[in-house]
């Protein structure tokens, strides 16, 4: 259970690193980063497939339409969801709404999966809500003055990420309780392969729809530097680590305490936000972050306490 907690903390920590990405990349878009990062890690999930043949050998065809799956609905879709919502939306309302994934994720995980009672999860997730309430609410004074139709379709967005991420959470954990003995590394390599196949089939309507600037800015080294360097650091640390670390945390914890670890992904990325802006963390940020490390800690408890009550009822 440690191994799996300290690989969700790792999981939230590397995926966090997409908070400063609009700060590194230039006049880029996050589309032109996208298609870097995805294809990049997309191109390191089929090279691990190709120096395992052995173990792909043995997956079926089943194993391959999972994975890439979840790759299009947690990884791609997500991000692109959810960067559709902060451009509509603009910087509160969508992180607002994006906050509520691992309360979501951690009701239907425990739904599915009873790994807490009811009454010992309200508290944290109460806690956890509350906190990234008062994370979220530092961007209020950046706020932008939109168009309600913009507003309408950042929310509808920002609830298809929402969905998305949730559906992730508990499809990934199904698949791996009927796949117990399959390697993580070549599960995480198959759904990057789904991602990076997903944004290539995107890059024709993305192109339509003008959200790539490499056309305008050109690929040369002197401008598309950080592009190069970003794409490649972000798809190795946050795509592929993030993703394996991600699934071997999927492999030994219920969803229901994975899903309030990656809470921490929002005290990572704050963090972040904070050191780029070189700002120092409002009262409101310090109490959320507080109260999401302690909503964290009450489920890590609950979720031990009830696995020692169950081994020693079955000592008994």
């Amino acid at each position: 259970m440690v191994g799996g907690v300290i690989a969700a903390l790792f999981a939230a920590f590397a995926w966090s690193l997409n908070f400063i990405v609009p700060f590194v990349i230039g006049d880029y878009s996050v589309f032109d980063f996208a298609l870097f990062r995805f294809l990049i890690s997309g191109l390191l999930g089929l090279s691990f497939l190709a120096c395992n043949i052995q173990a792909v050998r043995k997956l079926r065809l089943a194993d391959w339409l999972v994975a890439c799956l979840l790759g299009l609905i947690g990884f791609l879709g997500y991000f692109l969801a959810a960067v559709g919502s902060a451009t509509h939306a603009g910087p509160v309302i969508a992180p607002a709404i994006l906050g509520l994934v691992p309360v979501v994720l951690a009701i239907g995980g425990n739904w599915r999966q009873r790994a807490v009672s009811w009454k010992d999860l309200t508290l944290p997730l109460t806690l956890s809500a509350v906190g990234l309430l008062l994370v979220n609410s530092g961007s209020v004074t950046q706020s932008s003055v939109v168009s309600m139709r913009s507003v309408v379709v950042g929310i509808c967005l920002a609830i298809t990420a929402v969905g998305l991420w949730t559906w992730f959470g508990i499809l990934n954990q199904s698949a791996l309780a009927k796949r117990p003995q399959i390697n993580a590394g070549v599960w995480t390599a198959l759904i990057m392969s789904g991602a990076g196949l997903g944004m290539l089939v995107f890059v024709p309507v993305g192109s339509l729809l003008g959200v790539f600037e490499i056309p305008r800015l050109g690929l040369r080294w002197e401008t598309a530097a950080p592009l190069y360097i970003w794409g490649t650091a972000l798809a190795c640390g946050a795509s592929v680590g993030g993703a394996l670390a991600w699934t071997f945390a999927a492999q030994r914890l219920p969803v229901v305490l994975s899903a309030q670890l990656i809470t921490t992904e929002t005290i990572f990325g704050t963090i972040f936000g904070l050191l780029v802006r070189h700002w120092w963390p409002t009262v409101a940020e310090i109490v959320g972050m507080s109260l999401l490390m302690v909503g964290v800690m009450l489920v890590i408890w609950s979720v031990y306490g009830q696995r020692a009550l169950s081994l020693e009822h079955q000592s008994a």
